[in-house]
């Protein structure tokens, strides 16, 4: 069983963030935007307010401006909101998340650990979590440095981590995350190898896939060819597995 790194934020307010750039228009950003509140909706978060700003680029240290963080932040900070997360549509550096939780108290998602956070969610297959769980830990590096984590509490297996001579705890969790990335590397490549004997003792069955965006009906497909009953439901990353069905076409 694997123990996912998960926001634990479920029926919250959410409010959204979003730039308009050079590269993105403002119809862009507002599609962006819609899907970001479907994706929060999926993570049982209520998508609420949101706050747009146009800039030539991302701030680097606070991502919008600072009028506007401001502006978020009187928003968030008043109670009859009932604010829970801010949501930003992009992915932030350790530095941005630093800073922006500083001014604005309270948690703080990008776009990436928010699909992290549902695909902990959806997985089933031990292939599938192993996969999620690698993501994860190697978002979860590079920020290391805003985070106080101890990840003896997440790693899988039981024991007890030591720490080694004049070592710090942020290079204590380093060295448990890269000890770890490494034996899910190692433990996927089991997987798939398993995988290519399956695939080799199907013989010459002729084989096809259904490849597409999410929820953009693969599994309703899948269930109409196969007349099979795989989960199939209107959100984002409703399913993350790869499903096999034998189909049999007449007159082929």
């Amino acid at each position: 069983m694997k123990d996912f790194i998960t926001s634990e934020i479920k029926n919250e307010n959410a409010v959204l963030v979003g730039l308009i750039t050079p590269e993105q228009s403002e119809e862009k950003v507002n599609e962006y935007l819609d899907e970001l509140a479907f994706l929060a909706e999926t993570a049982g978060l209520v998508p609420g307010k949101r706050y747009v700003q146009r800039l030539d680029m991302p701030n680097a240290v606070t991502f919008v401006g600072t009028g506007k963080l401001q502006e978020i932040s009187e928003y968030v900070l008043d109670e009859d909101n009932q604010v829970g997360v801010v949501i930003f549509d992009d992915e932030l550096s350790a530095k941005q998340i630093r800073n922006i939780e500083k001014e604005l108290k309270i948690r703080i998602l990008d776009r990436t650990s928010l699909i992290l956070d549902i695909f902990a969610m959806r997985a089933q297959t031990s292939h599938a979590k192993a996969q999620v769980e690698l993501a994860q830990y190697q978002y979860l590096l590079p920020r290391l440095t805003r985070m106080w984590t101890h990840l003896e509490r997440q790693r899988g297996g039981g024991g007890v981590i030591m720490r080694g001579p004049g070592e710090t705890q942020l290079e204590t969790d380093r060295r448990i995350i890269l000890d770890r990335i490494a034996r899910l590397k190692n433990e996927l490549k089991d997987i798939d190898k398993q995988k290519t004997v399956q695939r080799k003792n199907r013989g010459k069955l002729v084989r096809a896939a259904l490849v597409g965006y999410t929820n953009v009906g693969k599994s309703t497909l899948m269930n109409l060819l196969s007349k099979s009953e795989v989960f199939a439901e209107n959100k984002l990353f409703a399913t993350l597995d790869t499903t096999v069905r034998k189909v049999t076409i007449e007159n082929l």
